[in-house]
Parts: C-alpha cells; sequence; structure tokens
C-alpha cells in the first residue's frame, strides 16, 4: 500500500488497492427539486482583475425562498464566509467579497452570482443554497483563478521561511501561497522542482517529474509531500502563484549595479519589477528576453519562451535564476515594470 504522506500521484486521497483494483463506492447523487445540478458548467475560470459568473439556475420557483451563496474554505473554522442573501427582490452582501458580488438576474430562474475584480485568493468552491421554509438544497461551483505557480526562497538562502514568513514573502513579489490543486496543475504543465516549499494549507510538498537521487530517489514522479509542518517554526521555501498583473514589464539594457537599475527603471517612469510580475508576463504573453536583469528583491532572472542553447541551457521554458548576486559589485540590465 502507498504511503500517501509521501507521494501523492495525480490525487490527494489515499485509496486501498488490491489485485482486483478497488475503487471507493459513491453514494448516488440526491436529485434535485428546484435547482440544476450539476451546474450550467461546474468550473468557471478568471483572471486577476477580470469579472466572472458562477452559474446557479431555478427549475421551479418557490413563492417563498431564498438563496445563499457561500465561498466554502476547506478546514476552516468559525462562521460560514456568506457572500450574499437574497430574496425575490432584494440582495444583502457579506463579508470581504460581498462589496464585488452581485446577482446576474438574467432571467426570472437565473440566481447566478458574478463577481468583480477577481482577486488570487479568490479561487476556491462557491455554494448556491436555495432554502424553502424547511427545505434546502446547493450545488457547488468552482472558481479556478488562471496563473502561473513559481518557487521562492530568501535572499538568504535555502529554507530559511516560516510559514507565515513564506506568506509575506508571496505577497511582497505581487503573489500568494499556492494551493495544492495550483502546483499539481503546475506540475502537470511540467514543473520539476527539486527543493519543498509551503502551501496555503500549511502542508510542505515539492513537484517532481523527472525522479532523481537527489529528489527523493526512485519514488515515482509526482507531488512529493512531507504533509503538515510547524507553521511556526519549522523552515522550507515557498511556492507561490500569481495571475495577469494591470502593468507591463519591459527590460532596459545595460551594465548596472542594483542601485543602477532601479534609476534606470525610474527614468523610465517605472520601477524595478517584483519577481510575480515577470513571471506573470512570461506566462501570459510569451515574454522572451535572453539577458539576466535585476529585479525589486535583489535577484538576477530572465524570461525564455523559446528555449534555446545560449539561454541558460535548459530544454524547458521557463524564468531562469542567477539567485541573489552581490548588489554593488556584478552587473546586470534591468527589469522594469509600469
Amino acid at each position: 500500500m502507498m504511503n500517501c504522506a509521501v507521494v501523492l500521484l495525480l490525487t490527494s486521497s489515499c485509496f486501498s488497492w488490491s489485485a482486483a483494483g478497488i475503487i471507493p463506492s459513491r453514494a448516488a447523487p440526491k436529485t434535485l427539486k428546484y435547482l440544476i445540478d450539476p451546474p450550467v458548467y461546474a468550473e468557471v475560470n478568471g483572471r486577476r482583475g477580470g469579472n466572472v459568473t458562477l452559474p446557479c439556475i431555478l427549475r421551479i420557483k418557490p413563492s417563498r425562498y431564498r438563496v445563499k451563496w457561500t465561498k466554502l474554505e476547506p478546514g476552516h473554522v468559525g462562521p460560514e464566509n456568506i457572500i450574499m442573501i437574497s430574496n425575490a427582490l432584494a440582495f444583502k452582501p457579506y463579508g470581504h467579497l460581498g462589496p464585488r458580488a452581485s446577482l446576474r438576474k438574467a432571467h426570472t430562474m437565473d440566481a447566478s452570482l458574478q463577481l468583480s475584480r477577481l482577486e488570487l485568493e479568490d479561487g476556491g468552491a462557491y455554494r448556491c443554497e436555495l432554502v424553502n421554509g424547511i427545505e434546502d438544497e446547493s450545488v457547488v461551483v468552482t472558481l479556478t483563478i488562471e496563473g502561473v505557480v513559481f518557487p521562492y526562497q530568501s535572499q538568504s538562502g535555502r529554507y530559511r521561511f516560516t510559514f507565515y514568513e513564506a506568506m509575506e514573502a508571496c505577497a511582497e513579489q505581487d503573489g500568494s501561497l499556492a494551493t495544492y490543486t495550483q502546483l499539481y496543475r503546475a506540475w502537470t504543465d511540467g514543473l520539476d522542482w527539486c527543493n519543498a516549499g509551503w502551501l496555503h494549507d500549511g502542508t510542505v510538498r515539492y513537484p517532481i517529474i523527472d525522479p532523481r537521487p537527489a529528489c527523493g530517489g526512485e519514488l515515482l514522479s509526482g507531488i512529493r509531500s512531507y504533509g503538515p509542518k510547524d507553521k511556526h517554526h519549522d523552515r522550507f521555501d515557498a511556492f507561490c502563484f500569481t495571475s495577469q498583473t494591470s502593468g507591463s514589464v519591459f527590460y532596459v539594457p545595460g551594465s548596472f549595479s542594483f542601485q543602477q537599475a532601479a534609476q534606470a527603471c525610474q527614468h523610465q517612469g517605472a520601477e524595478l519589477a517584483l519577481v510575480g510580475h515577470l513571471y506573470s508576463t512570461w506566462h501570459f504573453h510569451s515574454y522572451d528576453q535572453c539577458d539576466g536583469g535585476w529585479l525589486s528583491d535583489g535577484s538576477v532572472r530572465f524570461p525564455i519562451s523559446t528555449p534555446r542553447g545560449r539561454c541558460g541551457g535548459s530544454p524547458e521554458a521557463g524564468v531562469r535564476s542567477f539567485g541573489f548576486p552581490d548588489k554593488t559589485t556584478h552587473l546586470y540590465g534591468a527589469y522594469c515594470y509600469r
């Protein structure tokens, strides 16, 4: 039997296997009376700053009813994260999502939720619940924020972040700690990284496509897991997630110290780009620049969308890194954000 605390492959669940290949039993889905289930589409994709509609359509309209939209937070302890409660006449917003939420009301049977100005943390599962007296039923829609996962480590070296320091480091680079689902998708897209990093749920994992002795030995490819770790004392790197940005990244050629690179960006009416800015531009706009350049955290990197021999040597597209060179003696160009 495989130990799921060691390696997670293709799913985050554990299953018992026999020669017959046992499949977990599932209860038959409940047939809903009032809501169309499954929803028109059960997964919706959006990008940071954009707008989305989460579908919830009534099949039958009771004479008196309420619709409650809630964001489901895994492991959340405390009150529900209610977004809004509505009836046939009006709705009341709640919480931090409420001001950006509204009902679409395309027709009399439409209880779909509209979210505007999407943020990185908006991704996840949302429940549309119809309450009719003592009767209630619900459907769940998943919102996926399109973006890119990038590994990140401290200027001081490998494995220096507590969980909370990792959260702060990602936020400083225009990102948030990645979820397991986001890391899994990045792995399926080709992310292979041998250093373990914190995820949003407080677990520590790393994605491996090409198994090798230095990265878990003979274990199969997949998302390797150390499981939940002490958020205050254990130290690892971070896996950050970012989406599209509202600005643009551009390269200024030259031989600059770190301070000179910052000044070069200022002369262009910009500032040194964050690591998340560079990854976002590489991911969404196929940015390709075979020149190392300073970023605001003191690292030197460059984005490659068309791999070639003299641009990092790797056959894979990605953002190459020179680490954190000495800011005064090493000279590079500058990646600016405006």
